[in-house]
């Protein structure tokens, strides 16, 4: 954090977005530098130096990022001034998005596991009957071990002008008897794999939601209520913030989250690894 070098009080009749601009400009910092220091988009930083709070979100996330903007600038803001000018913020509008009823939803993961237990059914049934074993049943089948019987009669002589004795086929084997050919063999089919479908939120009360990509940039800011949906494929979601997180049920790479580990305050805040597993931001 920067030391203050001036009086934090400020000019009489000086907003906020002022203080911090002047304060930043005497620290000889940019907007880039400053967002690599805070973790936040420069069209965030720049909003609230212009007092154009209604850009940079809703008044939740406004008074934490000028919260850790003036803490890291070292400026003291007075907190009435503060909700002064909080209480003119109009929320945003409603985004309305296409909503996914659940009936539709489990009969597509119905479809899509019938159709892994087909196409597995379809390579393993072939297979099988290529490999199991067709004996004759004129073939005997006998241990290495025990040859009685082919013992016996070649011990005996044979007489000039005998008919031979019609034989038997022996197949030796060396681990037993094999099961018969005729008896049905069971294929279980395969478990479904585990479909990643990327970060799933599911609202059951209303929440403030914030989405960010894994460069910063922000893909929506929104208050969603009870039997919204939001899906967003892998490796498209880096960081997100979910005010209200017992109201929301979030699944990454087809498992479910749990946010207890995550939430302060019932803020929920975490980061998205490449691997869809969850980790928690470092701001």
């Amino acid at each position: 954090m920067i030391q203050p070098t001036r009086d934090d009080a400020g000019a009489v009749g000086e907003s906020c977005g002022e203080r911090l601009r002047k304060a930043r400009e005497e620290a000889g910092l940019g907007l880039a530098e400053l967002s690599a220091r805070l973790h936040m988009p420069v069209s965030s930083l720049r909003a609230l130096e212009e007092d154009d709070w209604g850009r940079a979100g809703a008044p939740i996330f406004v008074r934490g990022q000028l919260r850790s903007y003036a803490r890291e600038l070292g400026v003291e803001l007075d907190p009435e001034q503060v909700d002064s000018q909080l209480g003119g913020l109009a929320p945003p509008p409603l985004v309305s998005h296409s909503h996914v009823p659940r009936y539709r939803h489990l009969f597509e993961q119905g479809v899509r596991r019938a159709m892994y237990i087909a196409i597995t059914a379809i390579i393993a049934v072939p297979v099988w009957w290529q490999t199991r074993p067709h004996l004759s049943n004129d073939v005997e089948v006998r241990n290495l071990d025990v040859v009685p019987s082919v013992q016996s009669k070649a011990a005996s002589p044979i007489e000039p002008g005998a008919e031979l004795p019609e034989r038997t086929p022996v197949l030796a084997s060396i681990g037993g008897m094999r099961p018969s050919s005729n008896e049905p063999r069971s294929t279980a089919p395969q478990a479904a794999p585990v479909v990643d479908e990327g970060l799933v939120l599911r609202f059951s009360g209303e929440s403030w939601v914030e989405v960010a990509a894994p460069d910063g940039t922000v893909i929506e800011q929104a208050l969603l209520g009870e039997g919204d949906v939001r899906r967003y494929p892998p490796g498209k979601v880096g960081g997100v913030v979910l005010g209200n997180a017992t109201a929301v049920e979030v699944r990454s790479a087809g498992r479910s989250v749990d946010l207890t580990g995550f939430a302060r305050a019932n803020v929920a805040r975490f980061a998205l690894s490449s691997d869809g597993s969850l980790r928690a931001r470092a701001d």
